[in-house]
């Protein structure tokens, strides 16, 4: 290895690529505190350089100027660089600056749950054959402790499931709807207009930013590759007031759920991950989740169920997780060790959608007329999906029937839904929800 090591008596010198939110918050911190964090980490630390993308722009960050740099390639390979924070994000130019950093001796702290989800393997290929540090905590639920727990605390446990809220901005969209009863576009306005959620929302609505932390987390899980082509997503633009009334109906609350469990197929073990909108049964931890915050649960075999809770965003909080990583790798760092690194010993098969199971929350509008419930019973019962409930609603023109199915492969549940819309009888099926927890 090319790199060398940190000599004992010299400060570990610290880099930071990014001065956004989380970024300033860091800085401030480091600096602020810097002699509390030297005594945790039993030897000085330093600030050495920001690498930002303008030089003038103001900050309210007191630290001196002449630390600031627009050449992030030149500070990450200078070669006395002990750690280097990335909190830039995207995929370019920060796998670039990760990698460098890596192969001129730093270890590496990251928040980029994007090009983990996406690219985490090369990462981790560049770490381990560095012998240095890859840590990312702040990468997945903002403060809330869950990358540390899953990599180590359970390393000794099987996990089957991990069920997350892990985007603050669609909590606080949805929570909004099921107690102000506002449809899903005035609470996305007042979610902008609060800043919870940004100028274009895509991102968090369409459940991208959940379905990167779904790869991480079932990576971490269930010890099997998984990037974000695995993950199913769904977004929440199309949930509707109704939906959530009929959640209420149901003692459910609409969450956007991601969804990591290992499941036992003819075939063996095999993981599945996803995101979308579930109802979830109030009695539920998740479902008293308010507001932007966050909550990952997870269901081990010997721990049994445990809950993870907390702020899942904002400069704080995401400083926090970051500073807790540099402290552990600082400390690695001064004992010339490593922590652990890329799990993926299980390989297991990831299935696609089609394969995942569930149950269904459907709402079919139909004609008010003898035999309509038995031809809508007869294509369930033809793709082999079993009904646990069913109620109508309304009559004439506007009756409707609210089917509740037992358990169902998703690829029976799709094709189902398509057969319906085939009956003469169906106007239309206006809502298909999946239905988790104990309902």
């Amino acid at each position: 290895m090319s790199a060398s090591s940190w000599e004992s008596g010299r400060p570990l010198r610290i880099a930071l690529l990014g001065c956004g939110v989380v970024g300033t918050q860091v800085a401030r911190l480091l600096t602020r505190d810097a002699d509390e964090l030297s005594q945790r980490v039993g030897a000085p630390i330093e600030l050495a350089g920001i690498a930002v993308r303008r030089l003038g722009r103001e900050r309210d960050l007191d630290v001196p100027s002449q630390l600031f740099t627009t050449d992030a390639a030149g500070l990450v390979a200078r070669g006395d660089i002990d750690v280097v924070i990335e909190v830039i994000g995207g995929i370019d130019p920060a796998r670039a600056l990760i990698l460098s950093a890596l192969e001129h001796g730093a270890s590496v702290v990251t928040a980029n749950k994007a090009l983990l989800a996406e690219d985490g393997a090369t990462l981790y290929e560049a770490a381990e054959k560095a012998e240095r540090d890859l840590y990312f905590e702040a990468a997945v639920a903002g403060a809330i402790p869950i990358v540390r727990p899953l990599r180590e605390s359970l390393a000794g446990d099987s996990v089957q499931r991990v069920l997350g809220i892990v985007n603050g901005t669609t909590n606080f969209i949805l929570d909004a709807m099921t107690t102000t009863g506002q449809g899903f576009s005035e609470a996305l306005d007042e979610a902008q207009r609060l800043g919870f959620a940004e100028a274009d929302p895509t991102a968090d609505i369409e459940g991208f930013d959940a379905a990167a932390k779904a790869a991480i987390l079932a990576e971490l899980a269930f010890h099997t590759r998984v990037t974000i082509a695995d993950v199913h997503r769904e977004g929440i633009s199309d949930v509707t007031a109704a939906d959530v009334r009929s959640a209420a109906d149901m003692s459910c609350v609409v969450k956007l759920l991601a969804i990591c469990e290992k499941r036992e197929t003819p075939d063996g073990p095999a993981v599945s991950a996803r995101v979308h909108p579930a109802m979830i049964s109030r009695d539920h931890p998740l479902a008293s989740v308010r507001g932007a915050y966050n909550a990952v649960f997870v269901e081990s075999e010997s721990a049994g169920e445990l809950m993870f809770y907390g702020p899942g965003a904002g400069g704080s909080p995401t400083a926090s997780a970051v500073l807790g990583d540099v402290v552990s790798v600082a400390r690695n760092r001064r004992s010339g060790v490593y922590g652990p690194g890329e799990s993926t010993h299980a390989r297991l098969e990831v299935l696609d959608m089609g394969r995942a199971r569930t149950r269904y929350h459907v709402s079919i509008d139909v004609d008010d007329r003898a035999g309509v419930l038995a031809q809508v019973a007869n294509q369930f019962a033809e793709f082999d999906v079993s009904i646990r409930t069913v109620r109508q609603e309304g009559s004439g023109s506007d009756a409707q029937l609210v089917i509740v199915t037992h358990e169902a492969d998703d690829a029976a549940l799709a094709a189902t839904v398509a057969s319906l819309r085939n009956l003469e009888m169906v106007r239309d099926v206006s809502s298909v929800m999946r239905v988790e927890g104990g309902v």
